[in-house]
């Protein structure tokens, strides 16, 4: 069975970006879903040298290695992704070997805006850029005035966002059929 990661860039209780990677793994269909927790300390070149990775980093290192794929999803802050999203980022670099080489990766965003958090996506896709990700290319995922997009489910609710997500997803399954 197909192992999905989701990383939401927000750690609020209710965040959008959570329901929205909860609901694209839904439309993945049959695969073993996990949430990591980017509630980590921030990065301390010093700390690192003194103490290695924390184990809350050594967790999500491992749970990126142990997934087929990982969904990413992040709010737009000040035109780019959240400081939680690009500390977990920072953390994840230092551990070697990398566990993000080839893994396929589909980002997505959702955001208070009209835009829906396509700059974001932007830097993101710039930050996994090192890593030599699988960046999945498919339909842009981007939901606009996020707080009203989902029901009390955490299902989206418009149509379009819907199908963008369910082609994503699709394009995701493509990209691990591939690598195997």
């Amino acid at each position: 069975m197909t192992k999905l990661l989701g990383i939401s860039g927000s750690l609020r209780t209710d965040a959008t970006n959570t329901k929205l990677i909860r609901e694209a793994a839904r439309l993945f269909g049959d695969a073993t879903y996990v949430e990591a927790d980017l509630n980590i300390p921030l990065y301390n070149g010093d700390d690192e040298d003194r103490d290695g990775l924390p184990a809350a980093v050594q967790t999500l290192v491992q749970q990126i290695t142990e997934a087929d794929a990982v969904l990413i999803s992040t709010p737009e802050y000040n035109s780019g992704i959240t400081g939680v999203l690009k500390n977990a980022l920072d953390w994840v670099s230092r551990s070697k070997p990398t566990p993000w080489t080839n893994k396929p990766v589909a980002v997505m965003s959702a955001a208070a805006g009209r835009a829906g958090g396509i700059r974001a996506q932007t830097m993101l896709r710039n930050c996994m850029t090192p890593f030599n990700v699988r960046l999945v290319a498919a339909s842009e995922v981007a939901i606009a005035s996020s707080g009203k997009e989902f029901d009390e489910n955490g299902q989206l609710i418009n149509e379009r966002y819907q199908v963008s997500a369910s082609r994503l997803m699709d394009a995701l399954k493509a990209e691990i059929e591939h690598s195997n």
